[in-house]
């Protein structure tokens, strides 16, 4: 699982993984008659998702939050300021010098 791969790598880099969330698309009515939209291109979650994980963030003041998903700058820097703490990908912990 995508989720394990990345918990292993963030514990190889001298990180904890405190919790993980997961945005289930197609779970409910509503969720199911989203699936052909595109995910969010300012935070790639939906508002719901991520005021979950920003409220997580913050309260076991994590320094950095790891999305399985490539994130854009502009996603970085948006999900940063809500989250309160720095935000990667996690090709960024296989891509050297990053």
């Amino acid at each position: 699982m995508k989720l394990d791969l990345l918990a292993a790598s963030v514990e190889a880099h001298g990180g904890r993984v405190v919790s993980r969330h997961v945005q289930r698309r197609g779970v409910s009515d509503g969720g199911a008659a989203k699936m052909t939209e595109p995910f969010s291109r300012r935070t790639l979650l939906s508002p719901g998702k991520a005021r979950e994980i920003a409220q997580a963030c913050r309260a076991t003041e994590v320094a950095v939050a790891v999305f399985v998903n490539p994130l854009t700058e502009h996603q970085r820097a948006v999900l940063g300021e809500m989250f309160g703490c720095l935000v990667i990908s996690g090709e960024d912990l296989f891509t050297p010098g990053r």
